[in-house]
């Protein structure tokens, strides 16, 4: 076995478009998925549940509590769940595709960059940057269109621009132009920011996929029995592992960018406040005007 490199192979073409190992190994888990939808679908019809609508029910409402844990908001997590269990689960499922047998092993001579190559048939879906890269550039660019529908369009992008601050800093002057300035720097700052979320999500999940290809082809390619089983055993808790952290943090950032802000909070709060102030003060000064009179 040769250590595989980091690009996807590919096993053969449609037209131009090159069909990969790793884009194999993800349609193949597509079509795990779409299989698992009918059966649960069948059952339904049925009437009474059966083991397999049970699980699938059960698996559910598992992941809506560890959703409703971040958000402690159902409605919230009736609106992220779809997004976050379907990563979690793809990634998972594709993760641990990996760890089957044939994965790796059944070859098929390809010509890359003018040589003969015996390339694998099946690949682990995330062991190709390309996938995880969308997949992080899908989940971070959702995150902004939730905001910008639960906030709303101008509250959610004055988070970064701060363009309120630097309005109210130019009317008040002095100090508060500086102030404004700080916070559109920053704000520029966290823009950058969300572009690293979507690096940083990418090559986690990519970096620890292919990791664990390259040490199972070594461990492999050394000792052919009985060795590699517990570093085998081992990826698969990785598989798992890095499935619950891309689909967390992906909560997380859905979470904090459909609240409102935290500066929207304290007027709120402030405009609350005056307003029972002033409904307080209204019977207490029409007392006293009844009172001289």
């Amino acid at each position: 076995m040769t250590v595989p490199p980091i690009a996807a192979e590919p096993i053969f073409h449609v037209g131009s478009f090159p069909i990969t190992n790793s884009l194999i190994n993800a349609w193949l888990a597509v079509a795990v998925f779409v299989l698992a939808a009918f059966l649960v679908k069948r059952k339904l019809t049925s009437g009474t549940p059966r083991r397999f609508q049970s699980a699938a029910e059960g698996l559910m409402e598992f992941m809506m509590g560890y959703v409703d844990q971040v958000t402690n908001d159902r409605a919230k997590s009736k609106k992220f769940l779809p997004l976050v269990g379907t990563l979690f689960l793809f990634i998972l499922v594709c993760n641990w595709m990996g760890a089957l047998p044939g994965v790796g092993s059944f070859t098929r001579v390809i010509e890359l960059h003018g040589e003969l190559e015996a390339a694998p048939i099946f690949r682990p879906a995330n062991a190709d940057l390309n996938l995880t890269l969308a997949m992080a550039a899908l989940t971070i660019i959702t995150s902004h269109f939730v905001g910008m529908i639960m906030v709303g369009f101008f509250a959610h992008w004055n988070r970064f621009l701060a363009l309120g601050t630097i309005v109210k800093g130019f009317r008040k002057g002095g100090i508060n132009i500086m102030v404004g300035i700080v916070e559109a720097v920053v704000g520029v700052i966290e823009l950058v920011a969300e572009v690293a979320k979507v690096v940083s999500l990418s090559l986690r999940l990519f970096g620890n996929i292919f990791a664990g290809e390259v040490l199972i082809t070594v461990m492999f390619s050394l000792v052919a029995y009985v060795v590699p089983l517990p570093f085998t055993f081992l990826e698969l808790i990785v598989g798992m592992v890095q499935a619950t952290v891309f689909a967390m943090l992906a909560l997380v950032y859905l979470t904090i960018l459909s609240d409102k802000p935290h500066g929207d909070h304290e007027e709120e709060h402030a405009h609350g406040k005056v307003k029972h102030e002033t409904s307080t003060l209204q019977p207490s000064v029409a007392g006293a005007a009844n009172h001289h009179s």
